[in-house]
């Protein structure tokens, strides 16, 4: 049985338009566009890959790394409270110890990987390409890897974050934060 509509009294029973009530949200949910919007700009960036043979795929595979270093648009937006996790990564790579902060970095990688956050990385990319700051394939392959499950551009894209951030890296501008 279908719930009321948008102009009927909200159920709640405050006499109000569900509309100007409880809303009831109907349509995709958040997650759903920015997952259908980074879909559709791969789509559109997958030609671009057509016909390269495997050596140039893993030269594009290695690259991603590098990628956030490019363009302070393409670093991940770090959380504004610093929880334990995030604090641990951060003295890590500030103290440049790889081996303590791995399972932090796992932990706050889940923290921001989110939709919204490939989404945004995604449009950052698009922008870049359209630029000319990075090649149509480059821009291709990492539209690819924010398509999937994948985390490689997100894991490398936190790491500059946070290595920025405690001023263990230049921003892309050349600029050097201070810890």
């Amino acid at each position: 049985m279908p719930g009321p509509g948008r102009n009927q009294p909200c159920p709640c029973g405050s006499g109000r338009k569900t509309k100007r009530c409880c809303g009831q949200q109907r349509g995709p949910a958040a997650d759903q566009l920015a997952r259908a919007h980074v879909a559709a700009l791969c789509q559109e960036a997958i030609p671009d890959l057509a016909d390269l043979p495997e050596h140039a795929l893993d030269i594009l595979w290695e690259a991603l790394i590098d990628l956030p270093s490019l363009d302070y648009s393409l670093l991940v937006t770090l959380p504004t409270l610093i929880d334990p996790d995030l604090q641990r990564l951060r003295e890590s790579i500030k103290d440049d110890d790889p081996d303590w902060g791995w399972d932090a970095l796992t932990t706050v990688a889940q923290q921001t990987d989110t939709p919204q956050e490939r989404a945004r990385l995604a449009d950052a990319i698009v922008s870049l390409r359209d630029r000319r700051r990075l090649s149509r394939r480059q821009a291709a392959y990492a539209l690819l890897d924010l398509n999937t499950p994948s985390t490689r551009l997100i894991g490398a894209s936190l790491l500059e974050a946070v290595a920025v951030s405690v001023g263990a890296h230049r921003t892309p501008g050349g600029l050097q934060i201070a810890a």
